[in-house]
């Protein structure tokens, strides 16, 4: 069992099924409105070029929506620099804005705030969702890539990655993620049904109704990307016992295992002595 944090129930509620950014903003920090021309690009910030399509399609969400994540500034002489929000920024021009929300902070709260986060992620008691939640929030407010969070804690860019995508979990997924009902193996598996929400939900309630193994739960997700249509087919392969498991086993005089993947898989024989293993490769050779 994992260890419980304090989490809480209601953890699912905070991170709708389209996860927004813009809930990672705490919510004691006052936002204002600035006016746009009174905000100039960060001189530091990487990237250089935007893409106008997509720009073009911001805009046009912000002339229905408005701006949903507030950007985050610093004060300088003449006006604020953008922390984090350049593109928010660009399109709010297009949208014909003339104010953006945004959050004030100077570079030595910025620095405090980004170490706090960053020793946040590293505590070994955080839930694989708060790990999330504290890494995306660097990148969104920071301007930090993953590679560079990952530099900073000390794991590979892969590792940040995937700790991210557990917010793309349906919202049931998450919920059974922070009361333990599955773990980060069994959510990833989940993950990676992300074009079916239906098999998704089908998979979440195996899980926790069958009390399946991430194994057991990789044998199940392996055999629907391999091709079986129906459910029913895919839970007969997970069980590990089979017709075709049964006749080898006849065969064999020992336990036989089936373990298939997405693209083929592994026949496990048992043996329990060095006798029995050298009668077993005699009846393959022949």
């Amino acid at each position: 069992m994992v260890k419980q944090t304090g989490l809480g129930r209601g953890f699912g509620a905070l991170i709708p099924q389209t996860f927004d950014p813009g809930l990672l903003t705490d919510e004691n920090e006052r936002i204002h409105k600035l006016a746009v021309g009174s905000l100039e690009p960060n001189p530091e910030q990487p990237r250089t070029v935007f893409d106008e399509v997509a720009l073009g399609e911001l805009a046009d969400s912000i002339k229905q929506y408005g701006i949903v994540q507030p950007l985050v500034v610093a004060p300088t002489s003449s006006g604020y620099h953008i922390i984090a929000g350049e593109r928010r920024w660009r399109a709010a021009q297009k949208a014909g804005l003339k104010t953006v929300p945004a959050v004030v902070r100077t570079a030595e709260q910025q620095e405090k705030l980004e170490l706090a986060i960053l020793e946040n992620v590293q505590r070994v008691d955080l839930s694989p969702l708060e790990t999330a939640v504290s890494v995306e929030r660097l990148h969104q407010q920071f301007n930090l890539s993953y590679a560079e969070i990952g530099k900073r804690l000390g794991k590979a860019e892969t590792t940040v990655h995937n700790t991210v995508r557990l917010l793309q979990l349906p919202v049931d997924a998450r919920a059974a993620l922070a009361s333990n009902k599955i773990t980060e193996g069994h959510a990833r598996q989940i993950l990676a049904l992300k074009d079916s929400p239906e098999a998704q939900a089908e998979l979440l309630g195996l899980i926790v109704q069958n009390g399946w193994s991430v194994r057991q739960t990789e044998r199940y997700v392996s055999s629907l990307k391999a091709g079986v249509k129906e459910a029913a087919q895919a839970q007969e392969r997970v069980s590990g016992d089979t017709p075709d498991t049964e006749r080898l086993s006849q065969r064999f005089g020992t336990k036989v295992r089936i373990h298939r993947t997405a693209h083929g898989g592994q026949v496990q024989i048992a043996f329990a002595s060095d006798e029995q293993l050298a009668d077993l490769l005699s009846q393959l050779e022949n």
